[in-house]
């Protein structure tokens, strides 16, 4: 490429990348096209030849999508792609998927105006209401893979799912090529605010632990869960709300309390990462860290209820069907 051809497509590159930034989504499509051959390029360096070649490239590209508003220097977008891709890619090879979730990502200062809020909040919010319109099927890959912080594996979405390994990476395949279209239907949507559902699920969620410890666990889901909630396993239903009071009854009986490290909350989906804090005396009992995945009714209460543990544990927790 001459210099003067290089300096041109640093310049398209611009234009494309503040554009991306002002929420045009054919854009930031247009950028991953231009740069596709040579973010693949370096996860066939990383990875070698393989399936794998493919899913680093699509987790970028929504890796991407979330955090184009952080690109410093809009003409060099293309090394930026190319760093996401080069992370995941060693991530992948360490064993684990070191994706950063939605609210964790990097806010500008405030030094650089509310314009730079603005755009952030806006994004995110956009994104949320793209992720809304994709099918359960799909969305519910798609939110653990790139939005929680501890349920992220191939193996571990297909443990929740109840689905092969194969399956996850097709439904992670279809449901990134249909939030791209959902995208661009949603764009000029009115968007919900985001970080006012999460913090209000934050919220419930300490409430939520508290009745339990208090020891009215079964009050509070008899006031805010449907009555027709279900604990599943995978696809399938193995208990009711009883068996979810019973659980966690047996849980407090032992000593084990669970302290909220993480929340994803949408407007159909809503995930609660919990720290386990096991009493001193059998420090083994649980798994470190648990995951609530709750899918809501049309009305906001919980009416289906996944826990999944990121680790095994040497004893039965009451609350996981076997």
């Amino acid at each position: 490429m001459t210099t003067n051809a290089g300096e041109t497509g640093r310049l398209e590159d611009a234009v494309l990348t503040r554009a991306a930034q002002a929420g045009d989504v054919a854009a930031l499509g247009l950028l991953l096209e231009r740069h596709r051959a040579g973010m693949r390029a370096v996860a066939v360096s990383i990875l070698g030849p393989g399936p794998d070649v493919d899913d680093v490239v699509q987790d970028a590209a929504v890796t991407a999508l979330r955090r184009v508003g952080d690109v410093r220097d809009p003409a060099a977008v293309g090394p930026w792609l190319r760093m996401i891709v080069r992370n995941a890619g060693r991530s992948l090879l360490r064993g684990s998927v070191a994706f950063q979730p939605l609210d964790d990502l990097h806010v500008p200062s405030t030094d650089a105006g509310p314009e730079r809020w603005l755009e952030h909040h806006t994004m995110r919010d956009w994104i949320w209401e793209a992720i809304e319109e994709l099918s359960p099927a799909l969305r519910l890959p798609l939110v653990l893979r790139h939005f929680s912080t501890h349920v992220t594996s191939y193996e571990q979405i297909a443990d929740v799912c109840g689905v092969p390994v194969g399956t996850v990476r097709s439904r992670l395949s279809q449901g990134r090529s249909k939030l791209a279209t959902a995208l661009a239907d949603t764009a000029d949507a009115p968007h919900g605010d985001t970080a006012r559902r999460t913090r209000a699920s934050r919220v419930e969620a300490h409430e939520t632990l508290a009745a339990a410890e208090s020891g009215h666990f079964g009050a509070l889901l008899t006031e805010r869960w449907s009555p027709e909630v279900a604990l599943l396993r995978g696809n399938d239903p193995v208990g009711d709300r009883s068996r979810l009071v019973h659980g966690m009854e047996c849980d407090l009986e032992a000593g084990v309390r669970q302290r909220l490290a993480h929340a994803v909350a949408g407007r159909s989906l809503v995930i609660w990462e919990m720290d386990i804090l096991n009493p001193a005396d059998n420090p083994e009992h649980c798994p470190p860290e648990v995951a609530w995945l709750m899918t809501l009714d049309d009305t906001g209460r919980v009416h289906r209820l996944r826990l999944f543990h990121a680790r095994p544990s040497r004893a039965t927790n009451p609350l996981l069907p076997m």
